[in-house]
């Protein structure tokens, strides 16, 4: 195997007694703990010349410790020429405003033309060995065509220091803002979302509230409400959703959870198809064309991992959603 570089250290008075792969992570910090454990475990680490496998070894005040780091491998899936549209990149994270249509990760059925494709082939050498292999770090993910900002890393320990804000959403500063387009509107100004989410029973690539799944929490505030000529209650609005949990479909379950699916959401608001009969034809036209929900990551406040000033990204709504939106805001004025 061929070796990067050697990282050596001395183990200091302090750590003595300690596990091996705990002293391994405070003095190689910029490397995940489960990397460090598959380096052990791969024979790359010696104390006092001696390869030791075991992550729970001890180790000793004044123990020389070698840890051999192979370059990182090839990354796979491989690169592809993607366009994209980069909103800020230095050499830990690249923010980008991913379109719809664009799957996230390679997965059954998406083998290829993914943002990892376009990532890896767009970063090319300045990605780190995350994990041993050179590929960006996905932290959190948006539905295929679900549009708008999403963070990715391109380091080990920039991929270590966002999953942690993105584990620690309501104890620290990241922020995720979603606007929704949904049908009808709460009669409420804003509100909470407490449902918990599993796996459906039956259609298993769907989510559903289930007393047995897990803790999932949003927060949502209605922004506008769109009527018509000769209908009493809302058509629509346009609701903002902040999550406190991310799982998956969160926003797109529990607004049709509480009877406001997103419009367009052919898996969670079926039963609301009938409801375009009541737009006007701008507005059931731009309906008709947009051909995905109406869902949109607008906002995306993180702590940069390196420096840990707050950073802020805003999008705008992208032209199938604004011509909706403007459209219900027509028909309602």
């Amino acid at each position: 195997m061929e070796t990067d570089r050697t990282e050596t250290f001395t183990v200091g008075p302090a750590e003595a007694g300690l596990r091996l792969d705990r002293v391994l992570t405070a003095h190689l910090a910029h490397l995940s703990r489960s990397r460090l454990k598959a380096l052990i475990l791969a024979g790359q680490v010696a104390i006092v010349g001696r390869t030791i496998r075991d992550p729970a070894a001890t180790v000793k005040s004044g123990d020389v410790v070698d840890v051999a780091l192979p370059q990182a491998e090839p990354a796979t899936p491989q690169g592809e020429v993607i366009p994209l549209d980069i909103v800020y990149e230095d050499d830990a994270i690249i923010v980008i405003d991913k379109p719809k249509g664009l799957v996230v990760h390679p997965a059954a059925g998406h083998k290829s033309g993914t943002l990892v494709n376009a990532l890896i082939a767009h970063c090319g050498d300045s990605l780190s060995g995350i994990g041993g292999v050179k590929r960006p770090g996905i932290v959190h993910r948006l539905d295929k065509d679900t549009t708008g900002l999403m963070v990715v890393a391109k380091t080990d320990a920039a991929h270590r220091a966002l999953a942690k804000q993105f584990a620690e959403k309501a104890r620290g500063p990241l922020v995720r803002g979603y606007l929704a387009l949904v049908w009808g509107a709460p009669a409420r100004a804003k509100g909470t979302i407490e449902a918990r989410l599993g796996r459906h029973s039956h259609a298993r690539d769907r989510q559903t509230v289930r007393g047995d799944g897990r803790v999932a929490v949003t927060h949502w505030q209605v922004l506008e409400r769109f009527g018509r000529a000769g209908t009493k209650a809302p058509v629509a609005s346009l609701i903002d959703c902040k999550l406190e949990t991310g799982r998956t479909h969160q926003i797109r379950v529990h607004l049709a959870h509480i009877g406001h699916p997103i419009m367009g959401d052919t898996t969670y608001g079926t039963g609301f198809r009938s409801k375009a009969n009541l737009l006007a034809p701008e507005a059931r036209d731009a309906l008709h064309a947009l051909g995905r929900q109406a869902l949109h990551a607008y906002l995306l406040v993180i702590e940069h991992p390196e420096t840990g000033k707050l950073l802020e990204f805003r999008s705008e709504l992208p032209g199938d959603l604004r011509r909706l939106h403007d459209a219900l805001r027509t028909e309602s004025s």
